[in-house]
């Protein structure tokens, strides 16, 4: 995979920081979206495919991308198929700060150091070139103005980004309300976005216990479905693992 391009998970992260505060919107979310990332990221570079509701490696060829050839070889190592509910599910220790010490190394972002309270060392981050975020920013923008089928990458992205709730961060306010709707509606662009985006949504409402159902007649793409069902515990919330405090 030629490094020339942005990987779906690096351009999440970038959506979701504040060029404000140095700090990401969503971080309890976002380490799930960022897991699902990595899956539309090796689908699209034909590492692995859709099986239903599961996730299959058709390709076990090294992409060239450390952190995604990692996830792809503890896909291999499964054997068999897996539930992208379970796997984006699963524990993703340090996962976002991974992806935040490569956006430095790379110069897309800078670390800051500070203090909170004045005690405890915090790390944020503040990107070096928001041109950047800017185009990521204007790819969405654009799919959501004009209403013409975006790119499978933008498709993706969008479905992400609404699965981990970026729409409000994007879109803020009343005024944003119709751009975080049709947000959501650009799901139906990119199966394997939509078939992750609803494992994401699904990990945070509970829903891991029971295959994902075709949904009901009349039933709009990207809406959830109905309540879990009784007897699915529910998941507790996850805590973004960073390995510096205050990287959020």
């Amino acid at each position: 995979m030629g490094r020339s391009r942005r990987t779906i998970p690096e351009e999440l992260l970038l959506l979701a920081l504040d060029p404000t505060t140095g700090t990401t919107a969503q971080p309890q979310s976002l380490d799930l979206g960022l897991a699902g990332a990595q899956l539309v990221e090796l689908a699209l570079a034909g590492r692995i495919a859709p099986d239903g509701d599961r996730i299959a490696v058709v390709l076990p060829r090294p992409t060239g991308d450390p952190t995604l050839d990692s996830a792809l070889e503890l896909l291999r190592r499964r054997g068999s198929p897996v539930r992208a509910v379970h796997w984006i599910g699963g524990p993703r220790l340090g996962l976002r700060q991974t992806y935040l010490t490569h956006l430095e190394r790379c110069g897309m972002v800078h670390a800051v150091a500070g203090q909170m309270c004045g005690v405890l060392p915090t790390t944020r981050y503040q990107a070096t070139d928001t041109a950047i975020s800017r185009e990521i920013r204007a790819r969405l923008d654009s799919a959501i103005r004009t209403g013409v089928p975006p790119d499978p990458r933008t498709a993706a992205l969008a479905a992400l980004a609404h699965a981990v709730g970026l729409g409000k961060h994007l879109y803020p306010g009343n005024e944003g309300r119709s751009s975080r709707s049709r947000l959501r509606d650009l799901i139906r662009h990119d199966p394997m976005g939509g078939l992750v985006a609803h494992a994401v949504m699904d990990v945070q409402n509970g829903v891991a216990a029971q295959p994902r159902r075709a949904p009901a007649a009349g039933r709009q793409p990207g809406t959830r479905a109905a309540e879990p069902a009784a007897g699915v515990p529910a998941q507790p919330s996850r805590r973004g693992s960073m390995a510096r405090v205050g990287a959020r």
